[in-house]
């Protein structure tokens, strides 16, 4: 009977040792776009409104790009400030801008051989971009300079999600699971999806949506740890180094995390 109990006690420790992550109102700030992009960390603001991203300073100056031959900016990616992608999946279509928002490449996926139905896209490392190949339901290392792909992923069995990447790391969430890539293409772990909807990555952390909840995934932990929140309307949330950023469309909340 004692060892069960202990089995018991060191059970519970393990699943709710660590019951959950604080977070700390820090401000809000008004804000009124279709969508937040990122917030570096120099407090640069990248959104889109009317269908035109734009790059807005700490100081309010701001540039912007917009294509509307192209339709809808699906996403948009700027982890890499120097290669940002704007991804427009009516036609199949990646443009890459620079830091002032100028095109220096367009990826036609209609045109290159072979013919690639991407559905999601986000940033690699050097000229690569990891793409999820629709047809084939795999995820792709693709260089867009010599439209080689460098590696491809065993095909997945479930609806894809979201997509993340830095340039260590891919973060493929789907209906199922939640697989993580190093950037050899090799697959480095594959955690049960209990939930999850989307996802936001900083420093190899993870921030994760349930419902109109968020939890933590510290890199070197397979767990998740739900955050302390108010109850406020959760329509976009990001991760900058330990801040935490939640958008409600009509409000911008910043937090800080204490991260362990």
């Amino acid at each position: 009977m004692r060892y069960i109990i202990y089995i018991c006690f060191f059970i519970s420790t393990a699943i709710y040792g660590q019951e959950s992550v604080n977070a700390v109102l820090l401000n809000s700030s008004d804000l009124k776009v279709d969508r937040v992009i990122d917030i570096d960390n120099f407090e640069t603001l990248y959104y889109i409104q009317d269908n035109t991203i734009y790059k807005q300073k700490k100081d309010g100056t701001s540039i912007n790009y917009s294509n509307y031959q192209l339709g809808e900016i699906t996403t948009a990616n700027t982890f890499n400030p120097l290669k940002i992608n704007l991804f427009y999946q009516d036609f199949n279509l990646v443009v890459i801008l620079d830091n002032r928002l100028a095109e220096i490449f367009k990826i036609d996926f209609k045109t290159i051989q072979p013919y690639k139905n991407v559905s999601h896209v986000s940033t690699g490392f050097d000229n690569t971009l990891w793409v999820f190949n629709a047809d084939f339901q795999n995820l792709e290392l693709y260089d867009y300079k010599t439209n080689k792909t460098r590696f491809a992923a065993i095909p997945v069995q479930s609806l894809v999600l979201d997509l993340e990447s830095d340039y260590n790391y891919c973060w493929l969430l789907t209906e199922k699971y939640l697989y993580q890539y190093n950037y050899f293409g090799s697959m480095i772990s594959k955690i049960e999806n209990t939930g999850f909807t989307q996802l936001s990555k900083s420093n190899g952390h993870l921030i994760l949506k349930k419902g109109n909840s968020l939890y933590f995934k510290h890199k070197n932990k397979e767990d998740f740890t739900p955050i302390n929140l108010p109850k406020l309307l959760i329509n976009q949330f990001l991760l900058t180094n330990e801040t935490l950023y939640i958008y409600d469309f009509e409000k911008l909340h910043k937090y800080q995390l204490k991260i362990n």
